[in-house]
């Protein structure tokens, strides 16, 4: 068991045009905070905001210190915001979680419980998603084909919404890498996990900002982050289409060779149909690996440029500072 003497647990809140949910996720998280018995601190990052949400923060750090800021120069991205606040956190443990209160505040003592009972990371499971069909079934679909593809053990169903101890805190910020997946960095760490059942609300106010395009980049983020399968799928399906082209080239003599036969059946040798075939099948097979070279290959351009992760214009109640890169 932790003791909770001398303890403090760090709260780390990404928030881009957020201004409907805002209030009620300050009175929620307060009354939530005040229940566990530990110092707390709280930390909003505000990822390149164009409402009010940037104001509200700062009033709301007016009123109670213990809620700080961070406000970046322009929208860096939401596991940016999360990897910004896990790594200006000071808590013996850092929970993250959603401003849209999709993750409710009070579920947030049994994650608290859980840490306390000797466990790492405790992650949320997500039941009973109150979203569209179609959203349910990408997520669903992702998570298990990106089950498949890593070789470690990823949870399924499970999102950004933890509490993560101290040393894993510690070694995700030792993690140079700007194309960030935080809950595959996260399950990559190892150490002892478990997860918790919850259900996911609606939002409280305003509107999803992970449309369709983000959730594709988020999914091409994880999973060129964690596994090489694709690249090598590709010497996988050039041996499959190595062994067809033979089988047709078999086909074509046995066409040239007993045409009579052939013909009868209606498939008699047609010029320059199967050269067509070929080529336009092979085309398309080199372009779509030529696309998951360059996806590969791009993000390491990413990574060689060395470029901050993300640039802070403004913070209330936190030193501003950035990784410094092993590179």
């Amino acid at each position: 068991m932790i003791s909770k003497e001398n303890k403090k647990i760090s709260v780390v809140i990404p928030c881009y045009d957020e201004q409907e949910v805002l209030p009620e996720l300050f009175r929620r998280m307060n009354e939530a905070a005040e229940s566990w018995g530990y110092d707390w601190e709280i930390i909003c990052v505000d990822d390149g905001s164009h409402d009010n949400t940037l104001n509200l923060l700062s009033g709301q750090h007016d009123k109670d210190p213990r809620w700080s800021v961070l406000s970046f120069s322009r929208n860096f991205g939401h596991q940016t915001a999360v990897s910004a606040g896990i790594f200006h956190a000071t808590g013996d443990a850092v929970i993250v979680i959603d401003a849209d209160l999709q993750d409710p505040p009070d579920e947030l003592l049994r994650f608290i419980n859980k840490w306390e009972e000797g466990y790492d990371i405790v992650y949320a499971v997500r039941q009973n998603r109150k979203e569209s069909i179609i959203k349910r079934i990408s997520y669903w679909a992702f998570y298990r084909i990106m089950s498949t593809l890593v070789d470690f053990e990823l949870p399924l169903d499970s999102g950004d919404f933890c509490i993560m101890d101290r040393k894993i805190v510690d070694i995700l910020n030792s993690m140079p890498e700007r194309n960030r997946f935080v809950r595959g960095l996260r399950a990559w760490s190892g150490f002892k996990q478990t997860g918790l059942v919850y259900e996911r609300r609606e939002r409280a106010g305003g509107e999803t900002k992970y449309n369709f395009k983000r959730l594709r980049r988020l999914a091409l983020d994880g999973i060129i982050s964690f596994s090489t399968v694709p690249l090598a799928l590709a010497s996988h399906i050039g041996l499959w289409i190595s062994a067809l082209s033979f089988l047709g080239i078999i086909l074509i003599v046995l066409q040239y060779i007993f045409t009579d036969f052939f013909e009868s059946i209606g498939i008699g040798p047609k010029p320059g149909f199967s050269i067509s075939i070929s080529i336009l099948f092979l085309g398309g097979v080199q372009l779509i690996f030529l696309g998951v070279l360059g996806q590969y290959l791009g993000r390491i351009y990413d990574e060689v440029k060395q470029r901050p992760q993300w640039i802070i214009k403004k913070s209330l109640g936190l030193s501003p500072k950035l990784p410094s890169d092993p590179l």
